[in-house]
């Protein structure tokens, strides 16, 4: 089965228009998302997408950011506010839970050896998890921080509200990423 989910109104448009051609066989799951869109022109040609790859949307040298959804538009805004602080940041949009994109991984493990995940979805068995699995039967080493919905009762409330509950708002994902950060020069301060 595949399950996906875009992060704007680009990405839901090819999205369905991949999912409906005669090439794909089985299950193809979107994850629909809510609220308002992102996009002004958002209506773009149609376009293919290749089933489990995900895309770069920017490069970055400290940390990797790797969302699925539209927590990448809020990854966006926290990339915004951490490189005025000259923190730089990869951000990965994965699009795909299942199958996920194994090449792209690849290319972050390699790199980078601080990660965070976020996602509007359960933290325990989401992709964050899936990137764990992977980065363990890799025999890759980082440290990985996922943000998403925790394994508890969520109140109903406005998105913004329900996305800093769960830890996963702009501020919140800045705060995490210049604590992942700040977790390595104390570990490499206590053994030097």
């Amino acid at each position: 089965m595949i399950v996906s989910a875009p992060m704007n109104e680009e990405e839901l448009r090819n999205l369905m228009y991949t999912a409906q051609l005669d090439e794909i066989k089985g299950p193809f799951s979107i994850r629909y998302p809510r609220g308002n869109g992102v996009m002004v022109e958002w209506k773009t040609p149609f376009k293919k997408l290749e089933i489990g790859k995900g895309r770069k949307i920017k490069d970055g040298n400290d940390v990797a950011i790797l969302s699925i959804g539209h927590p990448g538009n809020l990854v966006t805004e926290a990339i915004e506010k951490l490189e005025s602080e000259n923190i730089s940041v990869a951000h990965y949009d994965m699009r795909f839970a299942k199958p996920i994109d194994e090449e792209l991984l690849h290319e972050v493990f390699s790199k980078f050896k601080k990660v965070i995940t976020v996602e509007d979805g359960c933290i325990m068995g989401g992709m964050g998890s899936a990137v764990l699995e992977f980065m363990a039967d890799n025999n890759y080493s980082a440290i990985v921080k996922r943000l998403g919905i925790p394994d508890e009762f969520i109140e109903h409330g406005e998105q913004n509200e329900l996305y800093t509950e769960c830890g996963f708002s702009p501020e919140q994902i800045a705060k995490t990423t210049k604590e992942i950060l700040t977790e390595t020069q104390k570990k490499k301060n206590k053994a030097g």
